[in-house]
Parts: structure tokens; sequence; C-alpha cells
């Protein structure tokens, strides 16, 4: 096994196509796919999956893809650090389900660093692909949610990917809507701390749900309470339209209770959910590794948060 090698399955694995690949490194395709064939043969296992629509990664390709690209990059570390004679470049990745702390402790950790070179990478997302972001090597950390429903389906998946989680804070369930909304219109900061609500509150109005895409099953919804009968029920993708959709349509959804005025404003409140369930947001790495400098600053500034 070569670092050439390794280059080149990362290459083909981003274009999905031998040719592509072959023009972009500047080799024949025979060349290339008879390289990536010995090193399948060495490592014992299928990395492509060859078909007449195209290359494919197989799972065990998919995770030796995401080793590759570790080894790369810190080759690519050692080379500008000890050859080429530069700055090490700081790197860092989080992936996260759609939470404003989580952004906002990516944005203090960013003020913190002591240097004018890094590459960080922040990235909002299904849930699936958090997990699978932490697994393939493209974030360090990975944010999302758990409770006593999807607990089992979650801790599986990690387990089968080797990564492991770890509890941030416990806390019960919130209602998020805008503070025109007519149920909590005209009331205080004060009053709106000590204000609950019961679902059946909230019938009348739409539940606002992140969309999971392909893996739109109930363990993977970003919100507790996912089973719950809801009689209107709107999808969204990203953070921005929900915000909308509550303005819009006095829309709400279910949350931790962490507010952030910086980034999403001070017109949306977090209101006490009548129910005993609690949830838990934690964090996931891989198994057996020692977190960046940059992974511990992180995880610093989004302990700061607290429930409103």
């Amino acid at each position: 096994m070569t670092l050439t090698q390794l280059r080149y399955v990362i290459e083909v694995a981003g274009s999905h196509s031998m040719s592509e690949a072959s023009r972009a490194l500047f080799i024949s395709q025979p060349s290339l796919s008879s390289s990536i064939k010995e090193l399948e043969d060495e490592v014992g296992i299928t990395i492509f999956m060859r078909s007449n629509r195209g290359i494919s990664l197989t799972p065990e390709g998919e995770e030796f893809t995401g080793y590759a690209r570790q080894v790369v990059e810190q080759y690519q570390l050692i080379e500008s650090r000890y050859i080429a004679g530069e700055r090490a470049r700081k790197k860092f990745g989080v992936s996260m389900q759609h939470y404003a702390f989580a952004v906002k402790a990516f944005v203090e950790m960013a003020k913190r660093i002591d240097t004018d070179e890094y590459e960080l990478f922040v990235r909002e997302t299904k849930t699936y692909d958090v997990i699978e972001d932490v697994a393939g090597f493209r974030s360090e950390i990975g944010i999302l949610y758990m409770n006593d429903f999807n607990r089992k389906v979650i801790s599986k998946l990690l387990s089968e990917r080797a990564l492991e989680y770890h509890e941030l804070l416990r806390c019960g369930i919130y209602v998020y809507m805008w503070k025109k909304h007519p149920l909590v219109e005209g009331l205080s900061d004060e009053e709106l701390k000590d204000k609950t609500v019961s679902l059946e509150e909230m019938e009348k109005y739409p539940c606002l749900s992140f969309d999971q895409g392909r893996n739109n099953s109930f363990y993977f919804a970003e919100e507790v309470m996912s089973t719950y009968e809801y009689k209107h029920l709107i999808h969204a993708d990203d953070r921005g339209t929900m915000l909308n959709l509550m303005v819009g349509l006095n829309g709400y959804t279910l949350c931790s209770g962490i507010l952030c005025e910086d980034l999403n404003g001070s017109d949306f409140c977090a209101i006490r959910l009548r129910s005993d369930e609690m949830m838990s947001i934690v964090y996931i790495t891989r198994k057996g590794t020692t977190l960046s400098p940059l992974g511990e600053i992180y995880l610093e500034e989004i302990r700061r948060f607290r429930v409103s």
C-alpha cells in the first residue's frame, strides 16, 4: 500500500468515475484501474463497485476511504511543516443537527484561534449525515440529541461505525415559537419563563420538523416526540426556513430550550412543554481518538450554553 494509491482512491471516490479521475491525476485509465485493483487485493476488500451506471464505494470502501483521507491529510501537514517549511494550517470540522447554539460555539471557537492560517468546516445537516461525517473523518465532532426512544438505534449505529457518544447536557422539552404567537403574545420575558404549554394546546398550529431525506425514520428525527400524531406537520430543510414558518404560520418546533439570540434574534422564545420526557444533547467522536486542541476549545464553548 502506497500513499499514491491512497490518493488514487480519494480522487476516484470524489469523481465517481475512473476516466475523470485518471484525467485529474494525469495517468492512463488502465494504470489507475490496475493500481486500485492491486490495492484491493492487498487489503482484501472491494473498495469500488463497478456497474454500467458508473462507480461507487462499497460500505467497506467508504470506511477505507475515510482512513485514507486522514492519512493523506496528515502527510500533507507533515510535508508542509517539515519539507516545505510552511507553518501548519490548523484544521477542524464539526457536523451538527440544526442547533443555533452549536453554531454559536463554533463562532466563539474561531475567535479564539491564535493563527491567521486555518481551515474550518461547519455542517448543519441531517442526523444520519452527522454520524457519517464523523465516521468518514469529514468532521472530528458531531452534535445531536438522544432520548429513551432513539438511544438504542443511534447507539447501535454509532457502535457499527466505531463511534462513541458523550453527554453534554440533559434537559426537558421546550416548544420553540415566535413571541407574537397567539399563545404567548404580550407576555413579558419573565412571564415567558414561567409559561408552560401542552401538545393539545398546540394542535391547531403546524408542527415544524427538519426533513431527514432518505433516512426519514422516526429514530432519525431531530425533534423529540416524533411519533406523536400531529394534525398539522410541515417538513423543512434549513433553520432559516423554519424561523420564517414560525412567523408566517405560527408554527412551532420542539427543542432543548437553549436560546441563541445572537444568531436567531430576540423575536423567538422557548416555552416549557408539560411533559415528563427528557432529552440529552451529546457529542460523538471516533473511538480511541484524542481530540485536537480546536476540538477541545469547541467543546469548552458549547458547554457554556444552558437552558434558558
